[in-house]
């Protein structure tokens, strides 16, 4: 079973920047498409956007695009969330899934919150 574990998330003002990480237990992240998810307090998890093998092709959601970049380091096997001008409408927990537009696994990590707040 693939465990996928975020990291990075944390409290920022408006404005301001996050890189959040990606990796996984026994699960070579650098075979797979990846790709990033939000979950909104009330809200379904959506799609916030997603990269190819070999970094080759990146989609974002209309939200983040031009804010957020999705990265890969195939070295060190990590997935990144670079987000930038954050709003408060970020605020959700991030989770990251194999697959480049839709889920590729039911299981999901437990995420990192990231809270956008003056």
């Amino acid at each position: 079973q693939v465990h996928f574990v975020e990291s990075g998330g944390g409290v920022v003002q408006p404005g301001g920047s996050l890189r959040l990480s990606c990796t996984a237990d026994g699960f070579t992240l650098s075979a797979y498409e990846m790709s990033w998810y939000r979950q909104a307090p009330g809200k379904e998890r959506e799609l916030v956007g997603g990269i190819s093998r070999l970094s080759e092709g990146r989609n974002y959601a209309d939200p983040v695009h031009g804010r957020f970049t999705i990265s890969r380091d195939d070295a060190k096997d990590i997935i990144y969330l670079q987000m930038n001008s954050l709003k408060p409408e970020d605020t959700a927990v991030y989770y990251c899934n194999a697959g480049y537009w839709r889920p590729q696994f039911d299981s999901w990590g437990q995420g990192t919150r990231v809270t956008v707040s003056s």
